[in-house]
């Protein structure tokens, strides 16, 4: 569940210091840790990571990280709304630190290479969907498919 308060980190404030981290994480009421710190760090450079890939990036920087204490921090981080988790059908799951502003995603089919796509903006069907079932909605997930330049140029 996302917090309402959380402040998610944008683009253009990536968490490249230990001090930034720290504060981030103060900011939406975490405990500072050496893990979280250094995945917060790790993944505001490398966003829509999995957790394969969060946790080797994190031993390079830590020595030793497990698998499991990555899932704890990213958990963490997702109840504070400090990081988001989209799973594209057939990837495993991926994190990124752009939260709360419900973006979507553009993959490769080949090589899963994942971009943000700013909200389309306007009266698509798919942005505002029917009352009839009583839902109430509060976010919307499009997931653009299709081929990366690098895979369309081939080997």
């Amino acid at each position: 569940m996302t917090s309402v308060n959380a402040i998610p980190i944008k683009n253009a404030e990536r968490v490249h210091t230990l001090a930034t981290a720290q504060s981030a994480l103060r900011n939406v009421g975490l405990r500072v840790t050496t893990p979280r710190a250094a995945v917060l760090m790790w993944l505001s450079r490398h966003p829509h990571a999995t957790v394969h890939y969060i946790r080797s990036g994190v031993c390079r920087r830590l020595g030793s990280v497990s698998t499991q204490a990555v899932y704890d921090v990213l958990a963490a981080f997702m109840g504070a709304g400090l990081v988001r988790r989209i799973e594209p059908a057939g990837h495993p799951a991926r994190y990124e630190c752009r939260a709360g502003d419900n973006h979507h995603h553009l993959i490769c089919r080949i090589c899963g290479r994942t971009e943000d796509v700013d909200c389309a903006i306007g009266a698509a069907p798919c942005l505002t969907p029917s009352d009839a079932y009583g839902y109430d909605v509060d976010e919307a997930e499009v997931v653009f498919w299709g081929h990366c330049p690098r895979c369309r140029a081939g080997p």
